[in-house]
């Protein structure tokens, strides 16, 4: 098992249940982060059997939230808030399903004055389902953990 893999994801990301859409980071480095996800019939953001569009969307943020983490992890730093700061260009070709895992993979392109620009790919198998450019802005308040 890759060392990330082994970190408990509530000590990376600042969200707490019921409102974690990730379940743990597969691949780090410091541009490209991968995290999973297995949609849960409980899992707030699920309607009729399905994950909702705001579940998708959540769930990249999180996933950079768990990259944001991590790099807080190694360079010995408290985790840190961070907010959704724009969403371009998110499309949804399908919507997952109760009991699919999803992977979702980020790609750092630019980070400037505490704002991370993003492209994410959310898959389900070797589907891709959701794809999206995020923008993340980063505070410098510790996370309540």
């Amino acid at each position: 098992m890759n060392p990330v893999e082994e970190i408990p994801i509530l000590d990376l990301i600042p969200q707490r249940p019921p409102f974690v859409m990730v379940d743990r980071v597969v691949a780090f480095d410091r541009i490209c982060t991968t995290t999973t996800f297995t949609v849960l019939e409980d899992c707030i953001f699920v309607e009729d059997g399905h994950l909702r569009a705001v579940g998708l969307v959540e769930n990249v943020a999180q996933t950079c939230a768990a990259r944001m983490g991590y790099i807080n992890l190694l360079d010995q730093e408290r985790v840190k808030l961070g907010f959704i700061g724009a969403v371009k260009e998110m499309f949804f070709l399908r919507l997952p399903a109760v009991g699919e895992t999803l992977t979702t993979g980020i790609t750092v392109r630019e980070e400037v004055f505490g704002m991370t620009l993003v492209d994410a790919e959310v898959r389900s198998g070797d589907k891709v389902i959701a794809t999206a450019e995020m923008k993340i802005a980063l505070s410098e308040t510790d996370a309540q953990l």
